[in-house]
């Protein structure tokens, strides 16, 4: 295991002997690689390099690797940079309770979230099972009590609407999740405030029922400035339509929180706050107390399932050798693009629009985690780090942005995801029908393109043939899951939280800390109070003060 100590033997990964080897790869063959020849030489590319991961309950999900540009030589080449930069002991040692989050002095442990087997997991010489099954009773009892109607508000009435409160990982988890697992849903309907702009928490608060109406606050130290502030202006919101008694906060407000004595101060009954350890990060809370809305949403024993769901990844990560670990095998690829291929993006296009959150929610995950310049040896890379990753649901994209991906000059690596049934099979399931011949299409043309002989026979003639030229061999890898229960989107999120560890591991970089969101912070506080006086403002660049001048006018 890796001790916080040793991270300065950690190497840039541009001086291991493999990442050298992979360039000569690249310049040698990779970068005039054709899938299209790969597949005509060996038949069994297909059964090579598609890995089937089968869940804690049987389901299963495909991933299909085979469309990528990549042979068994560039391929044993990424294993061995994995080796070299030692992404199974970094690995051993997070799930040993270590402080691998070195800058912050913190273990990185949200794997323990998803424990349910109950097995022993320790934090500095503590088994925090225990403590983690306890918040999820206490997670279970509340969201039973809520969703059955047995708990009331202050006039008696059983809760129809959850609001939950929070920013970033405390936001954009539960969001995505809840959206995902919609089909799931029960009797409560839940929203979402996160954006300081008045405007999010005001027209959340125009279709709830104060009598109706809980609130949570997902915020771990509780005094997240954007968080607070909404919590706030509901709270006031509530008091004012509620004869302004303090006594019915405690029915109607709950707090995602460890901090007690601010919990108590805001005037939530601490019998109902929701703990968290430090050693969960915003961006991997989702599966803590922060998933409170989605366990009131779609029931605890659905929440448990995709608890159990990255369990399972859990397991096949850290038990399944290197050539077969299928998030490892999605993590080489990504480095093998970024830093050979020079690929600046991650395309992520569900075929699924319960999963239209998807994108926004890896956006974090990656460019939080992996948008780093300092390593572990607390100098510089030399080379790029973190892709941009962005998507949409197809089949929407495919008429937005996917004519860059067949016909632009830049190289955008892709993964399509597709249930094969969907929850709503409609019109004799036509619809998914057609959904996947998109799903399998888009991946075949993006692989085989169109040549000039091809768009010749079609007729085409003159300056148009050009036009009509699709270059082809673009990246692509297929997951194809069953359905999307919440064991398997359990699952599928676990499998990116990996493949942005084996990045992360690889460019020797610090995933887990977040340094670069708090300048903004900061100067938005100095900013703030400049705001509150009628003064001209002459403190910053020309730029700043003007734009602060005119939006004093203005306001």
């Amino acid at each position: 295991m890796v001790s916080e100590k040793t991270f300065s033997s950690f190497k840039l990964a541009s001086e291991l002997p493999s990442w050298g080897k992979l360039q000569s790869l690249y310049n040698d063959k990779g970068k005039r690689l054709s899938v299209k020849e790969e597949f005509s030489s060996d038949p069994a590319r297909f059964e090579k390099l598609s890995k089937t991961f089968v869940n804690y309950d049987g389901s299963k999900i495909l991933f299909d690797f085979s469309k990528n540009l990549v042979d068994d030589e560039i391929l044993s080449a990424l294993i061995a940079l994995a080796k070299e930069a030692k992404v199974t002991e970094l690995r051993d040692s997070m799930f040993a309770g270590e402080h691998i989050n070195f800058t912050e002095d913190r273990a990185v442990y949200h794997v323990a979230l998803r424990n349910r087997a109950n097995k022993e997991m320790f934090v500095d010489g503590t088994n925090v099972a225990p403590g983690v099954d306890s918040v999820l009773q206490h997670m279970k009892e509340f969201s039973e009590q809520v969703r059955s109607g047995e708990w009331k508000g202050f006039t008696g009435k059983a809760i129809t609407d959850v609001v939950n409160i929070g920013i970033g990982g405390s936001d954009l988890g539960p969001v995505m999740v809840t959206e995902a697992l919609k089909h799931y849903a029960g009797p409560l309907k839940v929203h979402f405030v996160s954006n300081i702009d008045g405007t999010h928490l005001a027209e959340a608060l125009k279709v709830v029922d104060p009598e109706t109406t809980l609130f949570l606050i997902a915020s771990k130290t509780f005094t997240t400035a954007e968080t607070i502030t909404n919590a706030n202006s509901a709270k006031s919101w509530f008091l004012s339509k509620t004869g302004n008694n303090p006594a019915y906060i405690a029915k109607h407000f709950a707090a995602l929180s460890t901090n007690e004595a601010e919990v108590a101060k805001f005037g939530i009954d601490t019998k109902n706050m929701f703990g968290f350890e430090g050693w969960v990060g915003g961006r991997y809370s989702v599966w803590s107390a922060i998933g409170l809305s989605v366990a009131l949403y779609i029931g605890f024993d659905n929440f448990d399932a995709f608890l159990k769901g990255a369990e399972a990844v859990d397991k096949h990560f850290t038990e399944t050798p290197l050539e077969d670990n299928i998030p490892l095998l999605g993590g080489l690829l990504s480095v093998w693009y970024n830093n050979f291929h020079n690929a600046q993006t991650h395309l992520v296009a569900p075929f699924d629009q319960y999963l239209h959150r998807f994108p926004a929610y890896l956006q974090q995950l990656s460019m939080e985690s992996n948008g780093k310049t300092a390593t572990r040896g607390n100098v510089f890379a030399d080379y790029s780090t973190g892709s941009i990753l962005f998507g949409e649901p197809a089949t929407n994209a495919q008429h937005s942005f996917f004519q860059l991906v067949h016909q632009g000059t830049k190289l955008i690596p892709a993964d399509f995801i597709l249930a094969a049934q969907s929850h709503n099979p409609i019109e004799g399931k036509l619809h998914q029908k057609m959904l996947a011949s998109n799903f399998f299409a888009q991946a075949e043309a993006l692989m085989v393109g169109k040549n000039e002989g091809e768009v010749k026979a079609e007729g085409t003639t003159g300056g148009l043939i050009p036009h009509k030229i699709f270059s082809g061999n673009r990246p692509t890898t297929s997951i194809l899951a069953q359905k999307i229960t919440p064991a398997a989107l359990g699952a599928l999120i676990a499998y990116y939280e990996y493949v942005t560890f084996t990045e992360g591991a690889i460019w020797n970089i610090n995933s887990f800390d977040q340094w670069g969101v708090e300048l903004g912070k900061v100067l938005a506080k100095v900013i703030g109070k400049e705001l509150d006086t009628a003064e001209t403002v002459s403190s910053h660049d020309s730029s700043t003060n003007g734009l602060i001048s005119q939006f004093k006018q203005w306001m």
